[in-house]
């Protein structure tokens, strides 16, 4: 049996607080006597309930979702707590307020305070019983409640990567098709560079996240295979600094933008051009930028503000996995071309 003796301290920190209430209540409806005893009694009775209570039902085999014995253990063990904690509560509390003279105004009315006393303390009982296991509820279906959003996230990140993946293989596919019939050698130089990157990245596609560093290498890969089907007119740089190459991010995050620049951007551009993908900290935020030398956003493009397939399934799986703290821009470059910039919080 363990048991989580600073959680046990907190709730009797609360019961001695609800106890002080009670006896504060008490004297409020009988100024006459005086304070001392209703708060001797009602901290001994309080504290012997919830001894027995609260450290009892850890003997027991309990529910995940209260925290508390199943059926009549349960039911007795309260019970028996109440009734315990009023009888060794009061004895104690006699012997106490004997030696400070409290009871001799109160001999010929000793029934009735005993009567109010158990009725107060069943009552008591009853109600902070009923608090504690009301909040253990609750505190479970909360942790479930974040489970299960958890599990929805993860769910709807693999989504869209599943919706990412077809939406590469049909572009590459596409103009793999076209060089069969105009240039069969560098169809299967293009084949070959897509069998090498559909191998080096079937199990990184299907994690969650993975080290910034195995993002760079599955650029590397798609890149190489886009020099294949462009020739000289592409030209790419990498700029990943060694201090952020472990960073966890998202599987297929910079690919789309990669993507996008290149079908865009430099494709339609006769001399075609160049993309530098870097990763840089500033400050608490991790900033991954994909800048292209192509035709540009005033170009018609086709992606006015970065609005294209892939680059809206990027913004949702941000969404998704940072919410309001990740942002994608995609703007214009000062010399011709695109930008479009990533950030969201940086792990330490």
């Amino acid at each position: 049996m363990k048991i989580d003796w600073f959680e046990k301290l907190r709730t009797y920190l609360q019961v001695l607080a609800f106890a002080l209430a009670v006896a504060t209540l008490q004297y409020a409806f009988m100024p006459e006597r005086p304070y001392g005893p209703p708060v001797v009694y009602s901290l001994l009775i309080a504290t012997i309930t919830w001894a027995i209570i609260d450290i009892g039902r850890e003997m027991f085999p309990s529910s995940a979702e209260t925290g508390w014995p199943h059926g009549w253990p349960g039911i007795l063990l309260v019970a028996g707590g109440i009734a315990a904690g009023y009888l060794l509560g009061t004895s104690i509390g006699d012997r106490f307020c004997a030696v400070f003279g409290w009871h001799a105004a109160d001999i010929g009315n000793r029934e009735n305070l005993a009567r109010s006393s158990i009725l107060i303390t069943v009552l008591a009982g009853m109600a902070g019983t009923y608090y504690f296991y009301s909040s253990n509820k609750s505190a479970y279906l909360e942790r479930k409640m974040t489970e299960a959003h958890r599990h929805a996230n993860e769910a709807r990140l693999k989504l869209l990567e599943s919706q990412l993946e077809p939406h590469m293989l049909f572009n590459t596919l596409a103009n793999l098709r076209a060089l069969i019939n105009t240039d069969p050698p560098r169809a299967t130089a293009m084949l070959d560079r897509m069998i090498a990157y559909l191998r080096a990245t079937l199990s990184a596609s299907r994690q969650g996240t993975h080290p910034l560093r195995a993002e760079f290498e599955r650029l590397q890969d798609y890149l190489e295979l886009m020099t294949v089907r462009m020739g000289p007119r592409l030209r790419y740089t990498l700029d990943l600094p060694p201090e952020l190459a472990e960073q966890p991010v998202p599987a297929l995050l910079l690919q789309p933008l990669v993507e996008n620049s290149i079908t865009h951007g430099l494709e339609p551009k006769v001399d075609g051009g160049s993309i530098t993908v870097q990763a840089r900290r500033e400050g608490a935020q991790l900033v991954l930028e994909v800048s292209d030398t192509g035709i540009g956003l005033d170009a018609g493009n086709g992606t006015p503000g970065g609005t294209g397939f892939g680059l809206a399934q990027v913004r949702e799986r941000l969404a998704t996995e940072y919410g309001a703290q990740a942002a994608l821009n995609f703007v214009a470059a000062g010399a011709g071309g695109t930008r479009a910039t990533i950030t969201f919080p940086y792990q330490a």
